[in-house]
């Protein structure tokens, strides 16, 4: 890796600009979602929050969940088509959106279309800063991931505007837009000679020879199902999810419900920065040798859910902010923390597809939290059950993660 020169930082750019469009229309949902609910409430339509929430989960589950998928099809074809054609659905599916009349429609455009297509994106831009950075590469996913928590900033306000203005069909339009910059992007992922070259049919027609199984393993890392610390930790993460999207979604509603002088999408923006400043800082930190990586993520999903529950008692609008101001501090804790424990656990070989499956079984999780609460807030008519429920999964993930400990080393 040439570890800089104009390609590279070049690449870098648009992998920032990947990472931050997608991650920022997904984090900013809940901008869209309080008035997607408001025009499902107007039409008369019956669990207006449930259904509208559950638009915004099937965006992020579809992420997650198709990742392990990216990566096959990113090894298959190649980083420049996958990224582009990820750019081209996720794009043509928030055109379709904007064109919706149903609440079911917007499940199928803005869910799962844009969804696979925001995966199809995420992971080669990631991949393809390892074929341009050797020496920096820590510092440059450091400031390609920190995209998401700058247009998690500024696209709440961006998005207030538009709706306001020009109406939700013509923002919906407008990100579109936005997200066709993707391919773009796309354009300048070229992975340097001699790498990511897709098989040749020869010996795909090889390997067929083999039987199924020898194609499986040819496809999927299947060792790393093997390692029990492995097994653990991807049961432990997804099992503490089920509440962490809730507040990304529901935090504008609660805010509009419970004080009416408050301005939500300041929450919004409090929790793009402190996550940015957690990633780096909690970053920086894992690398020191003897810190434990598990125990800091356990850390990070205890305080996550105790300050999800705080959320349930806070009669000031400031308090709410200060608790925003931590909970993205330690959700870039977490964040940031997922590639160094899969190379520690898995290896060099086995972390790629470690972390793709991770985020595949996270998919669930992070899909049917949202849609229980508003479920449960159309019923109660109050945040206080939702978010004490979704506070609780982030504490059991955590004393989960201590069986980890109990796993011999030479059993990993």
């Amino acid at each position: 890796p040439p570890d800089g020169g104009t390609r590279a930082w070049l690449v870098m750019i648009a992998s920032f600009l990947c990472n931050g469009i997608l991650f920022g229309v997904i984090n900013t949902y809940s901008v869209i979602y309080v008035d997607l609910q408001k025009k499902l409430e107007d039409k008369g339509i019956t669990e207006a929050s449930s259904k509208a929430s559950l638009v915004g989960s099937l965006a992020i589950g579809s992420t997650f969940f198709f990742s392990p998928l990216a990566g096959i099809i990113t090894d298959r074809i190649g980083i420049r088509w996958t990224t582009f054609v990820g750019g081209a659905m996720a794009s043509g599916g928030m055109l379709l959106s904007s064109f919706s009349n149903s609440v079911e429609f917007l499940y199928l455009t803005y869910g799962v279309l844009f969804g696979v297509g925001a995966s199809l994106a995420y992971t080669p831009s990631l991949v393809i800063l390892g074929h341009y950075f050797k020496r920096y590469l820590g510092v440059v996913n450091g400031f390609v991931t920190a995209g998401s928590s700058v247009f998690t900033i500024v696209m709440p306000y961006a998005l207030a505007f538009l709706l306001k203005t020009v109406g939700l069909e013509a923002t919906m339009l407008f990100m579109s837009a936005l997200i066709a910059v993707i391919m773009a992007c796309a354009l300048l992922f070229k992975p340097l000679p001699g790498a990511n070259i897709p098989p040749s049919p020869s010996r795909t027609s090889r390997l067929y020879k083999h039987g199924v199984w020898s194609c499986v393993r040819n496809v999927i890392n299947v060792d790393i199902w093997k390692k029990k610390k492995y097994v653990i930790w991807a049961l432990a993460v997804p099992s503490a999810l089920f509440g962490y999207f809730v507040p990304y979604v529901h935090m504008l509603k609660l805010v509009e419900d419970n004080f009416k002088d408050g301005d939500g999408k300041i929450l919004v923006m409090c929790l793009g920065i402190t996550s940015g400043l957690g990633r780096l800082i909690f970053g920086k930190i894992a690398d020191i040798p003897r810190v434990n990586r598990i125990f800091l993520q356990q850390i990070s999903f205890i305080l996550i859910g105790v300050l999800t529950m705080l959320l349930t008692v806070t009669n000031k609008f400031e308090l709410l902010v200060v608790i925003a101001l931590f909970m993205g501090l330690f959700d870039g804790c977490f964040i940031s923390l997922l590639g160094p424990i899969a190379f520690e656990i898995c290896g060099q070989k086995g972390a790629t597809q470690a972390i793709g499956f991770l985020l595949g079984l996270c998919s669930i999780p992070l899909t049917v939290g949202p849609p229980i609460a508003g479920l449960i807030y159309d019923h109660t008519k109050s945040y206080t059950l939702p978010f004490l429920l979704a506070g609780i999964p982030p504490i059991v993930g955590a004393l989960i993660l201590f069986l980890v400990c109990c796993v011999p080393e030479e059993d990993t």
